[in-house]
């Protein structure tokens, strides 16, 4: 009997130690979150640095269908951060969100729009409706201490003892190359992000009759072609497909027909594109001072390799960007390069030579006299003029390159006799009154005499 037991103990130990094998193989990997950053403003620009950093404890790929991160700010609304697609999985270590006004936002495997304050939470990590970790930083009861904007950190979790430290020098891990967050057509079709190869090139903006001149053009600098569905252009935080093909060393021009750009903004407007796995590819951001009919353009790179932009006035949609410093005039008037203006063509061809001792006027067309009077005795000009070599007299700076700006200018008048004559009587009057000081008792006596001659006449 003892021994019947026996076997039986031993049987069912070996089917408990069976079973806790297959759970401990078939548990799936858990994930928590694993840094946090609200953002601060530096030099200027806010909510850099902004982030959310998950971690996966785990080597297999972790399904996210069903998860959702949660946050409840200062005044205790709650709300969804980022609801994770269905069927989309994490496969690296760690899986990074951006605030997407940051100015880093593409530097991540998605975006949100709900920024971080200094001091709120908690910040959730669930699964439906199931807390699965959470984190708050109010300083108040159990949460950790808040940020401050004098002290920029990061708060980041220690995996051996499962707390979170303030740390001034953390930065989360990012490969563009090699995204955390796959998606299931991503997943499904066994292929890398399909958009990683485009880039903005030119924009035009401020249209000259109608809103339908506006465009966007993309480029695919790979060399393959980009089937573009699945790829979006974002703007104002909404997103509109992409369609067609795009071929290598191609350019695409989306027309703004079903969203309108902002002309001439006062602030900096931002475009973003979006690849199939919620990556930004390329961001273009442009500025006010868009001009009419004018488009914004890429014209290769500079010394310190970022991307030169500049105005044209040759607008090229769907085809290589053409520079066009100045305006194209219309018939029967020719441009004057030094003003970026269209003149006459008489204007500058068949006007007569200046008389010695003058210079034509690029601006008027006149001719003006040179002035012959030393500039290193005259007065600094006023701030915002310069002095002109060529005539002495200050003029108001202005900038020449005709592809920002028109050239301004003050005309000079001649006031010079106007003030003469006001100079004369203010000499006249000066000499009058010290005349008077000086001779001022033989006045004083002659008026005497002349009053008591007046009085014996007057008595008689």
């Amino acid at each position: 009997m003892k021994k019947f037991l026996s076997i039986i103990l031993s049987f069912a130990f070996c089917l408990a130690l069976v079973h806790g094998k297959a759970l401990a193989t078939d548990a799936e990997p858990k994930i928590i979150i694993n840094a946090i950053n609200p953002g601060y403003t530096v030099d200027g620009r806010s909510n850099v640095g902004e982030f959310i950093e998950l971690r996966k404890l785990g080597d297999e790929d972790f399904l996210l269908t069903g998860f959702s991160i949660k946050y409840t700010n200062s005044s205790g609304t709650k709300s969804t951060v980022f609801e994770f697609p269905d069927d989309s999985k994490m496969t690296g270590e760690t899986l990074l969100l951006r605030l997407a006004s940051a100015p880093d936002a593409e530097l991540a495997d998605a975006t949100y729009t709900k920024t971080l304050a200094f001091s709120a939470g908690p910040l959730e990590l669930a699964k439906s409706d199931e807390v699965v970790d959470s984190l708050c930083w109010t300083g108040k009861d159990d949460c950790y201490t808040k940020f401050t904007s004098a002290n920029p950190t990061s708060l980041v979790r220690n995996l051996e003892d499962d707390t979170f430290y303030h740390d001034a020098d953390y930065e989360p891990l990012f490969d563009k190359n090699k995204p955390s967050l796959v998606l299931k057509e991503t997943v499904d079709e066994m292929v890398t992000p399909k958009c990683r190869s485009l880039e903005f090139s030119e924009i035009l903006s401020y249209f000259e009759t109608s809103k339908s001149e506006q465009f966007v053009e993309i480029y695919n600098r790979g060399d393959e072609q980009v089937l573009l569905d699945g790829c979006s252009l974002r703007y104002k935080n909404k997103t509109y497909p992409l369609n067609g093909i795009l071929k290598a060393g191609g350019y695409l021009a989306r027309y703004a027909t079903d969203f309108t750009l902002t002309k001439n903004p006062t602030s900096e407007n931002k475009l973003e594109i979006i690849d199939t796995d919620g990556v930004v590819v390329d961001t273009l951001v442009f500025y006010n001072g868009q001009k009419r009919g004018v488009a914004f353009a890429q014209f290769g790179y500079g010394a310190d390799g970022k991307e030169q932009w500049k105005q044209t006035y040759a607008p090229t949609p769907g085809e290589a960007n053409n520079f066009q410093e100045f305006q194209s005039c219309p018939e029967g008037k020719v441009l004057n390069k030094e003003t970026g203006n269209c003149v006459k063509a008489t204007t500058l061809s068949m006007l007569k030579e200046c008389p010695a001792g003058q210079y034509r006027n690029p601006l008027s067309g006149r001719c003006k006299s040179y002035n012959t009077s030393s500039n290193s005795t005259a007065k600094p000009c006023p701030e915002g003029y310069e002095r002109n070599p060529e005539t002495g007299r200050c003029r108001k700076v202005v900038n020449n390159s005709g592809a920002d700006y028109e050239l301004s200018v003050d005309e000079y008048k001649q006031e010079t006799s106007f003030i003469a004559l006001w100079a004369i009587l203010g000499v006249v009057v000066a000499g009058l009154l010290y005349i008077a000081f000086q001779f001022r008792a033989e006045i004083k006596k002659l008026g005497l005499k002349i009053l008591k001659i007046f009085s014996r006449k007057h008595k008689k």
